[in-house]
């Protein structure tokens, strides 16, 4: 099987909600980073073979294949395609995937994987909410299958993320500590610099502007979402606006354009868990993984979780 390298990543600052990027559209979002992609790796954008964005709530400006859109919009040649890719909170993850298990299969030397989303534009879950003019409240209580699996009941991340904190016993000052210090590491990194080598500065916004300089008084002093919840707004995943690309290339191309990898795809795989709980399928597909590479935990020197409701 042939290796795929990850050449080169690089992303846009991620904004807040009504912040910086909030009026860019997605498609001159996702430009911004396609075009310094090429620029940065000096490849030539004709040999690549297919441009993959990952996007949720594909409505609106981000509708009819937005990886497409940008890839045009950013003046890149016409006859390099694109789609788009919907895992929900996976969704560029998935992008890299496929891109990666396009090169080891062979079938393509020369991907673009990554993502777009503009969350102050279009508010999250449009997606699962626009066809209720037609009579559709969900894409599942209308099923007779998902309900006689799993009945009526309320789907979304922040009833899972209760559920998961009540099971493991997670109280509401665990959570705050715990998004206290991924807060202070954010902008630790900052003031260290070192995200500046994968930033792409969009007008006049060169750094995350969701990190917050904040303590655990501030914290407890917000409501919960729920009453007798423990989630409240400092501890739930925050709107943002971004876009990202990487490009993932075969040893052939590697060669044929002077390319520099920067890491090889060592394994990929993903799990599925209980879709009412939502949020724990991180657990065995860890396992998955480890188990599939013959790796243990001791072997891998750094973790990278999505902190979603931290």
């Amino acid at each position: 099987m042939s290796e795929a390298y990850i050449v080169d990543a690089v992303r846009s600052p991620v904004g807040k909600r009504g912040g910086g990027l909030s009026q860019v559209h997605p498609a001159d979002l996702g430009a911004h980073v396609l075009k310094a992609l090429v620029a940065r790796s000096d490849v030539d954008p004709a040999a690549v073979e297919d441009v993959l964005l990952g996007c949720v709530d594909t409505i609106g400006p981000q509708a009819g294949d937005i990886a497409r859109t940008c890839w045009l919009a950013a003046g890149l040649p016409e006859e390099v395609p694109g789609t788009t890719i919907d895992r929900q909170c996976g969704s560029s993850q998935q992008a890299l995937h496929f891109a990666a298990q396009a090169v080891m299969s062979g079938t393509n030397d020369l991907v673009v994987a990554g993502g777009v989303q503009n969350m102050s534009m279009i508010p999250i879950a449009s997606a699962l909410t626009a066809a209720e003019p037609l009579g559709f409240s969900d894409p599942f209580s209308g099923s007779s299958g998902w309900v006689a699996r799993y009945g009526t009941q309320e789907i979304s991340q922040f009833r899972g993320a209760e559920m998961i904190a009540d099971k493991w016993g997670v109280s509401r000052e665990d959570m705050e500590r715990f998004a206290l210090e991924s807060h202070r590491r954010a902008l630790q990194a900052i003031e260290e610099g070192r995200f500046e080598r994968e930033i792409v500065p969009v007008d006049a916004v060169a750094t995350d502007e969701g990190p917050r300089h904040t303590s655990l008084e501030k914290m407890a002093s917000l409501p919960t979402l729920v009453d007798g919840g423990r989630l409240t707004a400092a501890v739930s995943s925050q709107i943002s606006d971004a876009a990202s690309a990487m490009l993932v290339a075969s040893e052939r191309a590697v060669r044929d354009h002077h390319l520099t990898p920067r890491a090889r795809v060592h394994h990929l795989s993903c799990r599925g868990a209980d879709p009412v709980y939502m949020l724990t399928a991180p657990i065995p597909a860890t396992a998955y993984a480890l188990e599939r590479s013959g790796l243990t935990l001791g072997d891998i020197d750094l973790v990278e979780i999505n902190e979603a409701f931290a």
